[in-house]
């Protein structure tokens, strides 16, 4: 079952550092570079950039790893 999560929508994730939450900024399809690392993004596999809250610094995660709040 996939997730279907929209800009904007508020989200939590696990880090390293604990539960992270932060809101969704767009549905990324096709490869791209975040923070000099590869997402390996594909309509098949599409992962989300989220912004966190708290830092403001933005990630990709998969649909998986995020929880919608």
């Amino acid at each position: 079952m996939s997730k279907q999560l929209k800009r904007g929508d508020e989200v939590s994730w696990n880090t390293s550092q604990g539960k992270t939450e932060g809101r969704v900024v767009k549905k990324q399809s096709s490869p791209t570079k975040i923070k000099g690392y590869s997402v390996k993004a594909s309509k098949a596999e599409p992962q989300y950039i989220v912004e966190c809250d708290t830092s403001g610094k933005r990630a990709a995660h998969k649909p998986g790893e995020l929880k919608k709040l």
